[in-house]
C-alpha cells in the first residue's frame, strides 16, 4: 500500500484535508496527516504526526516557537521541524508521496519538507499562490515540486475545491503507482551542460557528440535555478564531468537580472575537482520582464519572447564579468579549460543583429584572459556560439580531458 504524507495547517484547513485524507484511502494508499500549524487547534481531524511532535523535530517547543517574535520567524523554525519530520519518514520507508493543501506560509510549510526529498520522489503542492505575479522559486527551489493553482481558497469542500482536491490526489496517488520513483545517478554517471534558447544549436550539437562518444548526459536551463540545481548534484558526486556553455546566469546576477543564480554560481564544480569546460554563452546580455522598465530603453535590447527581453551589458560591465568568470574558476582544484568563440556569444549577437558589439566581448575576452591564472587553458576560436563546428570543439576539448 502507498504511503502519502500530507502536510496542512489543521487550524485553519482541517475540514478540507479529512477530504483529502478520504480520497487518498479511497485509492488504495495510506494516508498519514502532518500537521504544521503553530496557532490554534487542530480542527476536526486528528493528525497522525501533532504539531507538537513537529515543533519538537526542530529543536523547540510549540510555545516557544509562537513567541519567536514573528509570523515569519515562527513559520522558519516549525519548517524545519517539517523537514525533518518529512526525512525521518522517508528514511523509515513510511513515505511514498507528498501532498501539501496550504495557503503562502502552509506552501512554505510544506515544500520544505519536500525539497528534502530526492527528484523522483512524487510531491505535489495545492496552494492559491501558484499564480499571478509571485515569485514562484520558494515554492520549487531546485526540486521537482508538482505546483496547482488551488483557484479559489482553501477553505471549505464546495464544486470547485471537491474537483481541484481529487485531482491532486489522483495525481499523487497515480505517480507512487505509476511513476518512476527515486532517482539513482551513480557516483560519475552523467555529464552536465548548462544552455538556454540562445545557445541551443550549439549545445545540441554539443550533446550529440557526446552521446555518440557513450555519455550520457543532463542539459540542465541556465534560467536562475537550472544552474545551481546542476551544481547541487555535482556536489552530490553525480557527474564526471560538466560543460558550463551557457553563463547567463552570471551576467544576470552582476546586474541583479530575472536569472541571478547567487554568489556561489560556478564555484561548485571547482571546489569539488569536477573537470569543466567553461564556454561564455549568454554571458553578453542579462534578461528583463516585458515591458522593460524605463532605465534600460537606450540599451541593445532583444525582444527573446513576448515576456523576455535581452538587455545587452556594456563593455565596461563585460570587463567586470570576465573577472568574476576568471576569480571563480581560479579557484578550482579539477581541470578546467576555457573555449570561447570569438564572433558572438549568443544567438542574436551576430553582424547586424541586436545584441551585437564586437568592442564588449573584447572587453570580456580582455579581462578574463588578464585575470585567469596562468595553467587554465583558455582558447579562442573564430566562430560563433551556435556554429556547430564549435560545439564539436568544445566536446573534443571535454573528451581530451579524460583521455
Amino acid at each position: 500500500m502507498k504511503q502519502i504524507v500530507i502536510i496542512a495547517t489543521l487550524d485553519t484547513k482541517g475540514p478540507e484535508v479529512a477530504y483529502v485524507r478520504d480520497r487518498i484511502e479511497a485509492l488504495g494508499a495510506r494516508p498519514i496527516v502532518v500537521d504544521s500549524g503553530i496557532l490554534g487547534e487542530a480542527n476536526g481531524i486528528l493528525p497522525d504526526i501533532t504539531r507538537s511532535e513537529v515543533a519538537a523535530a526542530a529543536g523547540h517547543t510549540l510555545l516557544k516557537i509562537r513567541a519567536a517574535g514573528s509570523r515569519g520567524a515562527a513559520v522558519e523554525v516549525m519548517a524545519h521541524g517539517v523537514r525533518e519530520v518529512v526525512l525521518r519518514l522517508w528514511h523509515q520507508g513510511r513515505l511514498d508521496g507528498v501532498l501539501c493543501l496550504g495557503g503562502a506560509e502552509g506552501a512554505l510549510l510544506g515544500v520544505a519538507g519536500m525539497h528534502a526529498l530526492p527528484l523522483g520522489v512524487p510531491k505535489v503542492l495545492v496552494t492559491p499562490s501558484a499564480s499571478g505575479r509571485r515569485r514562484f522559486a520558494p515554492f520549487a527551489a531546485d526540486s521537482d515540486v508538482v505546483m496547482m493553482h488551488s483557484v479559489i481558497d482553501i477553505l471549505g469542500v464546495n464544486t470547485i475545491s471537491r474537483a481541484i482536491f481529487d485531482n491532486a490526489v489522483a495525481a499523487v496517488v497515480g505517480m507512487t503507482r505509476d511513476g518512476g520513483g527515486e532517482v539513482r545517478i551513480d557516483a560519475g554517471q552523467l555529464t552536465g551542460i548548462t544552455m538556454l534558447g540562445n545557445t541551443t544549436p550549439g549545445a545540441m550539437r554539443l550533446r550529440e557528440v557526446l552521446e555518440s562518444a557513450g555519455r550520457e548526459t543532463a542539459v540542465f536551463h541556465a534560467n536562475g535555478v537550472g544552474g545551481p540545481a546542476m551544481e547541487k548534484l555535482a556536489a552530490a558526486g553525480c557527474f564526471s564531468g560538466i560543460v558550463d556553455y551557457t553563463l547567463a546566469e552570471i551576467s544576470n546576477t552582476y546586474m541583479n537580472g530575472v536569472l541571478a543564480a547567487g554568489p556561489d554560481r560556478l564555484r561548485v564544480a571547482g571546489r569539488c575537482g569536477i573537470p569543466q569546460v567553461v564556454v561564455p554563452g549568454g554571458i553578453d546580455f542579462f534578461n528583463q520582464s516585458a515591458p522593460l522598465p524605463p532605465r534600460w530603453r537606450l540599451r541593445q535590447v532583444y525582444r527573446h519572447n513576448p515576456i523576455s527581453m535581452l538587455v545587452r551589458l556594456l563593455p565596461a560591465e563585460m570587463a567586470a564579468v570576465g573577472r568574476i568568470v576568471a576569480e571563480r574558476l581560479n579557484d578550482a582544484v579539477g581541470p578546467v579549460c576555457v573555449v570561447i568563440p570569438n564572433l558572438g556569444f549568443s544567438i542574436n549577437a551576430v553582424p547586424g543583429g541586436k545584441l551585437w558589439d564586437p568592442e564588449g566581448d573584447a572587453a570580456f575576452i580582455e579581462a578574463l584572459s588578464a585575470a585567469l591564472r596562468p595553467e587554465i587553458a583558455l582558447e579562442l576560436v573564430d566562430t560563433h556560439v551556435n556554429d556547430p563546428a564549435f560545439g564539436e570543439l568544445v566536446a573534443r576539448r571535454y573528451l581530451d580531458m579524460f583521455s
